[in-house]
């Protein structure tokens, strides 16, 4: 047996690798030595909003740093090259030192064109070669590309920011604060709605993002989404599914006012590592100023419940279809507006669309029913958290941030609009085809459509049931 078992083993190992730590030791030496012999600069150091299909020219300056002797260049080749050939392109991509010219001594220029090709960020480098076609120095700058400003950008951003501040003062007009008061009674259904909405979204939302997002732009797009409070169009997901009515109207209600506070806090907080990350500064006079817009239509349609009780009666008739048509309006109108928006669609951003209502309907009403609350409060509670009110959202990202992150940020909600209705759809439809026999069989033997049970959404007027505001409350099997 060999007297240094087992330490033989490591000398053995220690002898076979020492001389190729050595070579690679004296290698990154000489790299650095090498690297250490140029500077090389951009003019301007970088290209912030360049307009789609326009051209800029940059100055490349090659600085040697260390002598070496006459007609010694280590640089033979300077490779340029962008990083996204989608967004920006280069050229042109490759120069002889030969034909650098010599602006002053040891100082070398070069002239290059940077052509915007689509929206975002990407990077330009210069890469020195040697006549090993080795990397001796490597350099890159900035790109930001943006879309020239067309008359439909700014109608389609403007229509929003109006659509919204109506359906505010809508909701403001149909605030009963009756209803609020009997549901506030028993105020477990809204704590899980509030709790639902501004803490298991925004958390959802951020990690779907950090997850399946690359791009910090998209990812601030989604987090924004998963922050806004419900949407209107949830209280006529609820009515059509057989929710609670009632509760839903006040979860909105709820959410829409703590928005105010509650949308800016989680941006100032965690939405600060996604800001830092994009290169953005947060916006907070346009984040106070946007959490004010929305108070005033607000007031005003609390103002008209209290002044004009006739034309608060009209807005609240029209409350539900304006809802649909907002929702309607915002997919169809930024499809049109936006279709390059697609080109940014990818596989990531399509689940990430779907993942965040989805596993907010789930993650909502799982907490209700885990919670003990009637199945017509879990369905209340789950559509309540699963649809965001993504118009606000696309006016909040518009009106804070700067192109091209504001038109980078907007595919998420226009995402989550798209995706949003797919599940209460497929739920209506198994409603439709499942359900329907055992409403039939009700009707057939002559029972009341609607059972007794003590819930705030129901009231007798005339012998006849009727919901908050005149709202004729879903079947429990709606047909």
């Amino acid at each position: 047996m060999c007297p240094l078992w087992p330490a033989h083993y490591i000398l053995m190992y220690i002898m076979m690798l020492g001389p190729l730590w050595l070579m690679s030791f004296q290698m990154v030496g000489a790299a650095s030595q090498a690297m250490s012999k140029y500077d090389v600069t951009f003019e301007p150091d970088t290209v912030k909003q360049l307009l789609i299909g326009s051209v800029s020219t940059v100055d490349v300056k090659f600085k040697r740093t260390e002598l070496s002797q006459e007609g010694d260049k280590d640089i033979v080749n300077v490779v340029y090259y962008a990083r996204d050939k989608n967004i920006a392109s280069i050229s042109p991509e490759l120069v002889s030192t030969s034909d650098i010219v010599e602006i002053q001594n040891g100082t070398f220029s070069s002239k290059v064109n940077i052509t915007g090709n689509f929206i975002g960020y990407t990077e330009i480098c210069a890469q020195g070669v040697d006549a090993n076609n080795m990397t001796v120095q490597e350099t890159c700058m900035d790109v930001s590309v943006i879309r020239v400003a067309r008359p439909i950008d700014k109608a389609f951003t403007y229509s929003v920011a109006a659509l919204v501040a109506i359906i505010y003062i809508n909701m403001g007009a149909a605030l009963d604060t009756t209803t609020i008061k009997a549901t506030l009674k028993r105020p477990i259904g809204p704590i899980i709605g509030f709790f639902s909405q501004f803490v298991i979204m925004p958390l959802l939302s951020f990690g779907i993002a950090k997850a399946l997002i690359p791009l910090p732009a998209l990812q601030l797009g989604l987090f924004i989404t998963g922050c806004s409070p419900g949407g209107g169009a949830s209280n006529i997901w609820t009515l059509t599914l057989g929710g609670n009515l009632d509760l839903s109207i006040t979860m909105t209600t709820i959410s829409t006012f703590s928005a105010f506070v509650m949308m800016p806090l989680w941006i100032l907080t965690l939405g600060s590592t996604i800001f830092s990350q994009a290169n953005l500064k947060i916006p907070y006079s346009k984040i106070g100023t946007f959490a004010i817009a929305l108070v005033v239509p607000l007031a005003v349609g609390i103002i008209i419940q209290r002044t004009l009780p006739k034309v608060a009666k009209f807005l609240v008739r029209i409350l539900k279809p304006f809802a649909v048509f907002l929702i309607i309006f915002i997919v169809v109108f930024a499809i049109y507006t936006n279709v390059y928006l697609f080109k940014l669609f990818t596989w990531q951003i399509l689940v990430s669309g779907m993942l965040l209502p989805w596993l907010g309907y789930i993650l909502g009403g799982g907490t209700a029913f885990l919670l003990r609350q009637n199945w017509r409060d879990v369905l209340a509670i789950g559509i309540e958290t699963g649809v965001q009110n993504t118009g606000l959202a696309i006016f909040a990202l518009r009106f804070s941030l700067p192109q091209p992150d504001s038109d980078l940020t907007t595919v998420m909600p226009v995402a989550v609009a798209i995706m949003t209705p797919a599940l209460p759809l497929l739920l209506m439809l198994f409603q439709k085809l499942f359900c329907k026999s055992a409403f039939q069989l009700k009707e057939e033997r002559k029972e009341p459509l609607f059972s007794v049970i003590e819930d705030s959404s129901i009231h007798s007027h005339n012998g006849s049931f009727v919901g908050v505001g005149g709202y004729q409350p879903a079947p429990l099997y709606a047909s």
